[in-house]
């Protein structure tokens, strides 16, 4: 059973073990983390959580083992190249935006790479969901600590074979085509793009002609389309040109790296994050073709 994401008064006061009164008296001193919404107070569970965590006491001498050395959430070819260079020594493991939030709250791994989507698409324009990174990252249990990292916009549309021979041009006309989409993993940002895509048009996946298998990474799916298994997918136009495939543009995303403050000035990360500002960083991101690294280590969040 899905837990809920906001509480009324009397389950704030369940969940931390406190009198209700107790918890209206803190709301109405501005003391604790809620909303006020038609008179009625609710309070976020992952701020709560947030809220509790920010006041532990540590005793003298305890520090917080560090989270493995490897980059996870989701995969971007200009980050592998940034990171090989850099020297960083991350390793990687591509699963999606939704798990590397997960696994950064487990300590799992030391940065999720991101880029989330809400489910309603207002047409094409730039900066997509340009806040919907950091709200993920803060509405993210055990996250209290959490620094955003910007990284890039990129470019994501429809994959398509080499000269577009099925004339897509956009997911509503791939899907009433019947022509063979491959998706993505449950979590993945450009799997998250789809559905939202699908959802302006009062369409779900149910709507479209799909192979069976999903592709974890963007590069998957390029390798399926150049199989001829599938027809179209969603990825950037990076992926596009690297595997010189035919891309459709839809939009333009903000791709962000969230960590741990103390992540942050660990000598791998910190390598990685003087190397953005390298002219070297920026030729590469023109030379792969669709991105825009103006943003690029430019601090989002620090919680």
């Amino acid at each position: 059973m899905q837990e809920e994401k906001y509480l009324t008064t009397e389950e704030a006061g369940e969940y931390l073990r406190l009198k209700a009164r107790k918890v209206y008296e803190l709301a109405a001193a501005g003391a604790i983390p809620c909303s006020k919404v038609t008179g009625k107070w609710l309070f976020p569970r992952a701020a709560l959580d947030r809220w509790v965590e920010t006041g532990l006491a540590r005793p003298d001498g305890f520090t917080h083992a560090l989270p493995p050395a490897v980059i996870g959430g989701s995969t971007d070819p200009l980050l592998e190249w940034a990171v090989r260079q850099s020297g960083a020594g991350l390793a990687s493991l591509p699963e999606g935006s939704e798990a590397g939030l997960r696994r950064l709250a487990n300590d799992e791994i030391a940065i999720a790479a991101i880029h989330m989507h809400r489910p309603i698409y207002d047409g094409y324009h730039d900066d997509l969901d340009a806040s919907a990174n950091l709200e993920a990252v803060t509405g993210t249990a055990g996250l209290h600590d959490a620094v955003a990292i910007a990284f890039a916009r990129r470019e994501q549309g429809l994959l398509v074979a080499p000269g577009n021979p099925l004339a897509l041009e956009t997911v509503g006309q791939a899907a009433g085509s019947g022509a063979r989409a491959v998706l993505r993993q449950s979590g993945a940002g450009a799997q998250q793009l789809l559905l939202r895509l699908l959802d302006e048009i009062g369409l779900d996946e149910t709507a479209l002609t799909v192979i069976a298998g999903e592709a974890a990474t963007g590069q998957d799916l390029a390798l399926a389309i150049r199989a001829e298994t599938a027809d179209w997918g969603i990825a950037t136009r990076a992926v596009a040109d690297t595997y010189g495939l035919g891309f459709v543009p839809l939009a333009w995303e903000r791709f962000d790296l969230a960590m741990r403050r103390r992540t942050y000035f660990e000598p791998g990360p910190q390598a990685l994050m003087k190397f953005l500002a390298r002219p070297e960083f920026a030729t590469r991101a023109d030379a792969l073709g669709g991105y825009d690294v103006g943003v690029a280590g430019e601090v989002l969040l620090n919680a």
